[in-house]
């Protein structure tokens, strides 16, 4: 860590401090990078946030959020742990890849009732094969929505079949196992749950699945640790897409899985404020398998 790190954690913890504290920074995997270098792990496409009139649906469902859980945690669904294990998309801006098959793999470990059901898709597949056939590569960026519509119409491998480093390697789909048609995992449907804060919470606390979201990066965010995370300092890197795996009403924030391996952040998690970096705003979807 050179002087400047320190300068900027420095100024990180006075802002934390003149706001009470409401998250930790450290310097971690991605604190020491450059800011053109930490964009290279975002990838998710930022959409104008709605007009406000959508809006309109909050309230329109509040009855329904008297039966909602006051907070919710796939990790601890009595004592059982639904999340698959944190992965890491490295230097390529393949987050919504990553945010989308952390979504589907607990949705199936769910629907399953299994939480040690052994499954891990293939991010590379999804990525290197689906995403390039749109044109997609690691330094374009990626919607939620367009990433759905291959799972759902063609299909995703394991990760077996496609390894996300040699897909990294490749750039391409010519790493696929031969026997890949046969072990192609589809989802069946999906919902749109952006802008509604209560659909999001009922979706997850009704043992759904976590939802795919897309959220605004701003550079202060790579030097969390833990807390629940409020942008104070930084300028805007990018778009980035997580899986909400939980939230917590009392804290009033989302617990989100990331892609940024687990010695980043709280073990590979982060909570972050509602209404924080339009996380409820930009693309949200839950999957139906």
């Amino acid at each position: 860590m050179n002087n400047q790190h320190e300068k900027e954690l420095e100024h990180i913890n006075n802002e934390l401090s003149k706001n009470n504290n409401p998250w930790q920074a450290e310097i971690n995997n991605l604190f020491t990078l450059t800011l053109d270098e930490k964009k290279k792990y975002l990838g998710a496409i930022l959409p104008p946030t709605g007009p406000v009139i959508e809006n309109i649906s909050l309230t329109e469902n509040s009855t329904e959020a008297i039966n909602i859980p006051q907070s919710y945690d796939l990790r601890n669904v009595n004592g059982n742990n639904f999340v698959t294990s944190v992965k890491f998309q490295k230097e390529c801006g393949s987050c919504v890849a990553f945010g989308l098959i952390a979504t589907v793999e607990s949705t199936l470990r769910l629907q399953r009732n299994d939480p040690n059901l052994a499954v891990d898709l293939s991010e590379a597949h999804l990525f290197f094969c689906h995403g390039k056939d749109s044109g997609i590569n690691c330094s374009s960026g990626w919607w939620v929505k367009d990433a759905l519509i291959p799972f759902n119409e063609k299909g995703v491998v394991d990760e077996d079949c496609y390894k996300y480093d040699d897909g990294l390697a490749k750039k391409d789909c010519s790493g696929l196992c031969s026997d890949s048609n046969n072990r192609l995992m589809k989802i069946q449907g999906y919902e749109n749950l952006t802008n509604n804060p209560t659909k999001i919470k009922e979706w997850i606390s009704s043992n759904k699945g976590p939802v795919c979201s897309t959220f605004v990066v701003y550079n202060d965010f790579f030097s969390y640790k833990n807390g629940v995370y409020k942008h104070l300092s930084g300028s805007l890197a990018g778009g980035h897409c997580v899986a909400i795996i939980g939230y917590d009403d009392d804290q009033g924030c989302w617990i989100c899985k990331n892609s940024w391996d687990s010695l980043w952040g709280d073990q590979g998690f982060f909570r972050i404020a509602y209404g924080e970096c339009d996380i409820e705003k930009r693309e949200n979807y839950g999957v139906y398998l």
